[in-house]
């Protein structure tokens, strides 16, 4: 049929017809805000390239996981800040680790929290790099024991998933040979399967305290230009082990979210990083853009590219969001 008979506009009159005919829900299912464990007692100190994101210790983030929960965000993702740093990340793995106290304080209180969290080096070592250095480089195979080791404590922790981020050769494999003999065979893993050498991860490498002393991490993450390398990088975690698969960033990458959704049979995550973050809060405080209608409409991409779950820092607004829309 051709106009005048075809008028697609006939489905977009109403508030009522626009949802009853809309192809892609965003709910608050979707969800999971990051959160950053920092030592100490009382302590709630924002970030200041992540307006609203704060550095909390164990005690305080309770009453974050509180407002999470009422707002009906029920995952989150955790990322540690350590009292001390080594050559070998030593925090990472150590039974009272900053992040292993977090996911103890968070459970206990608040066991319907989703605890997912993340499995790197960076924040903990003193060179800021992923793994173990050799030389000037990242040692892969000598690092997948300590990411083992750091899996399997956050699992004794009482973490409900966890998250590897480093993107060392072999490591879902090496996780869920831990978790497995450990006695979490029932313990996910979401893997940063395509995760790219990202200019977008600035805030979170202030936020974490986890910038490289020296280098980059350009020989271990991915090259921005690759697309077919992504399906590859996914396959070889898929056939590890992995339960769910993550591209991330998210914002540049939605065309990565669209080929491992259509190329794998797993839920896929993305991770709305700090920088993509950043620059929404940036541009609306200056009246740029419509914070609110940029950051749903963002959202309802990383659906419509393929994403089941998303990691954000704007889980919060999200969820009020949805809210004020029913």
């Amino acid at each position: 049929m051709q106009f005048p008979t075809a008028r697609p506009r006939r489905l977009r009159q109403t508030e009522t017809l626009r949802r009853m005919v809309r192809e892609t829900v965003l709910t608050k299912n979707d969800l999971i805000m990051p959160l950053f464990v920092a030592p100490g007692k009382g302590v709630k100190h924002e970030i200041s390239a992540m307006p609203g994101n704060y550095h909390w210790s164990t005690d305080t983030i309770l009453t974050e996981i509180e407002e999470m929960l009422k707002l009906g965000v029920r995952s989150t993702i955790l990322f540690g800040l350590p009292e001390s740093k080594d050559e070998i990340g030593t925090g990472a793995y150590h039974e009272h680790g900053i992040v292993q106290q977090g996911i103890r304080a968070i459970k206990a209180r608040f066991p319907e929290m989703h605890v997912v969290t993340d499995v790197c080096m960076c924040e903990y070592t003193s060179h800021g790099h992923c793994g173990i250095i050799k030389g000037e480089t990242v040692d892969n195979d000598p690092t997948l024991d300590l990411l083992a080791r750091t899996a399997l404590s956050h699992a004794e922790a009482g973490a409900d998933m966890v998250a590897p981020s480093d993107m060392m050769d072999g490591r879902v494999a090496a996780i869920r040979e831990a978790l497995d003999r450990g006695g979490f065979a029932a313990t996910p893993i979401m893997a940063y399967s395509a995760k790219y050498a990202s200019a977008y991860y600035g805030p979170f490498r202030v936020a974490a305290d986890s910038a490289p002393a020296f280098g980059d991490r350009r020989s271990y993450q991915m090259d921005p230009g690759n697309a077919r390398e992504a399906l590859r990088e996914t396959e070889l975690d898929v056939m590890e082990g992995a339960d769910i698969v993550m591209v991330k960033p998210a914002l540049a990458y939605m065309d990565i979210i669209y080929r491992v959704k259509e190329a794998f049979d797993l839920p896929v995550a993305c991770y709305n990083v700090s920088g993509e973050f950043a620059m929404v809060k940036a541009a609306a405080a200056n009246g740029w853009i419509d914070e609110r209608r940029t950051v749903m409409e963002t959202m309802l991409g990383f659906k419509r590219a393929g994403a089941d779950v998303i990691l954000t820092y704007h889980a919060k607004d999200v969820a009020r969001w949805l809210d004020e829309e029913r």
